[in-house]
């Protein structure tokens, strides 16, 4: 896993956002997935043998003590390849931004927990979306670490206050735990939300931020995401820092 280690701060824009202001190459949006995922069946099979693989290779985004792995959608044929690559990097919960392609069981039978933040595809994420990311962020990589463990009513508490997770307690986390996301094609959405938290928790430059996951993930970001990231003002307050969530107007 790469791993990112933050430079000294200077003061105002550390990247000129001119130098990437359009992807090394633009990827086309995938259309919305079939509904048939609780079969197991491809919807494009023409009935012909296909061998199960994985879409794209998951891409790990690391700038310690955050850990991410940006991926495309699973299907419900080829989950069990996606929890075997989550297995290699201590993937602890999966967070959902498109459709569902695929059933939850299997997830939670691995010991990962799936948390629900589906956005239209072409839009920023709604103030609501982004409480939920940050706040899941927050519990994975600071509050546990700071508690001593990685288990009891702190993971619980999430589980709680995101509304569509799974109803189940979360699993106990492992001490380098790492948030996978993904939306339809891994290039658009799951990217966003991965960027701002690199934003709000480095704290890392927009620019930066968006050229270090460009750097691993060809084609992720696209230009009119760019420009909502550009324009992106912190307002997360981590908890037990004696501050509360707030929007900066």
């Amino acid at each position: 896993m790469s791993t990112y280690h933050h430079p000294q701060q200077k003061s105002g824009n550390m990247v000129s956002s001119g130098s990437i202001l359009t992807p090394s190459q633009t990827h086309p949006r995938h259309n919305s997935l079939s509904s048939s995922m609780s079969s197991g069946i491809n919807p494009s099979s023409s009935g012909a043998p296909t061998s199960v693989m994985i879409g794209s290779k998951p891409t790990p985004i690391s700038v310690p003590p955050l850990r991410f792995i940006i991926m495309d959608a699973p299907r419900q044929q080829n989950l069990h390849l996606y929890i075997k690559e989550c297995r290699k990097h201590h993937v602890t919960d999966i967070v959902r931004v498109c459709e569902p392609t695929y059933l939850g069981g299997e997830l939670q039978s691995a010991g990962i927990q799936l948390h629900e933040m589906p956005y239209d595809d072409g839009h920023s994420p709604p103030k609501e979306i982004l409480e939920r990311w940050l706040r899941l962020v927050d519990e994975r990589f600071f509050q546990q670490k700071h508690a001593g463990n990685g288990n009891g009513a702190t993971a619980a508490s999430v589980a709680e206050e995101c509304a569509g997770d799974s109803n189940t307690s979360a699993p106990p986390t492992p001490s380098n735990p790492t948030i996978a996301v993904h939306c339809v094609a891994g290039l658009g959405r799951a990217p966003v939300l991965v960027a701002i938290a690199l934003i709000e928790f480095v704290p890392m430059d927009p620019v930066e931020a968006v050229r270090l996951i460009r750097r691993h993930r060809r084609g992720a970001i696209n230009e009119k995401q760019l420009n909502y990231l550009e324009s992106y003002q912190r307002w997360y307050r981590r908890h037990g820092t004696g501050d509360s969530c707030c929007v900066i107007s």
